[in-house]
């Protein structure tokens, strides 16, 4: 099997990453050499590939990374795929500079590991109730020398009397029977699914969360399409002051916020 023959066996662009996955060649550099013949145990390792692409894997998860605000993160299946819907969750968080950060539901680090790279000199505290999500984000720490907290605990337990001046979270908020599940079966449902109507972790977390906020402090959480509304509602009747909703890069509100006196 040619370059050019493994890049048709599935869709173009993702032959072309998985390929280059397992050959540590460059899509530029495959792309420039369509007659080269791939060694048999490359063709056979890249045809696996395909095999689990057909039956639905996410890419991420074939190659075993996923790129998430200019980092490279190690995933697998006890881990949600970082999306780049996420960043812009990074993105609030680095405009208002904090000096200690807490981020609930870590997964695989990403906003965590993120936010310390722009803001190295930020204490960074990130939670996570799953300990092999948790093994994950070390990972990823160590891999990008990044010192974070981490904490194997669910939402705010272990926090004491813990204040931060930011509070960060991309919690669950998909709503139980959501026909869009069927699309994500490989992804763990404990990070995806959320109660009836997917708000029962940011009912978890919002009315906890300025016990822990430092004067000042603000609590920015990731929802789900249509859910701004409600969550708004919820981050008001917390007490929480300048409620806010942002859009992501499609105009859809994405992440809603509010702060502490």
């Amino acid at each position: 099997m040619t370059v050019g023959e493994a890049l048709r066996v599935i869709d173009a662009r993702e032959a072309r990453l998985l390929l280059a996955s397992v050959t540590g060649f460059s899509e530029v550099s495959l792309l420039s050499n369509l007659e080269r013949a791939l060694a048999p145990d490359v063709a056979r390792r890249f045809l696996q590939f395909t095999e689990r692409r057909k039956n639905g894997e996410p890419i991420a998860y074939i190659v075993g990374t996923r790129e998430f605000y200019s980092l490279e993160l190690a995933v697998n299946p006890a881990v949600l795929i970082p999306r780049p819907e996420t960043e812009l969750l990074v993105d609030l968080a680095l405009e208002r500079k904090p000096s200690t950060v807490l981020d609930l539901g870590t997964g695989s680090g990403a906003v965590a590991l993120a936010i310390k790279k722009h803001l190295p000199s930020a204490q960074v505290c990130a939670v996570e109730a799953s300990a092999a999500a948790l093994a994950i984000a070390q990972r990823n720490a160590v891999k990008h020398n990044l010192a974070v907290d981490f904490v194997h605990a669910r939402w705010f337990e272990g926090m004491g009397k813990r204040r931060f001046e930011l509070i960060v979270s991309n919690p669950p908020y998909i709503a139980a029977g959501d026909p869009h599940l069927k699309d994500l079966s490989y992804e763990p449902q404990g990070a995806l699914v959320s109660g009836e109507d997917g708000l029962d972790a940011i009912r978890e977390i919002v009315p906890e969360a300025p016990r822990h906020l430092a004067p000042g402090g603000w609590l920015l959480l990731e929802h789900g399409i249509g859910q701004d509304e409600k969550v708004r509602a919820l981050l008001a009747a917390a007490g929480l002051e300048s409620v806010t909703s942002w859009p992501d890069l499609a105009g859809i509100p994405r992440v809603c916020g509010g702060k502490v006196k």
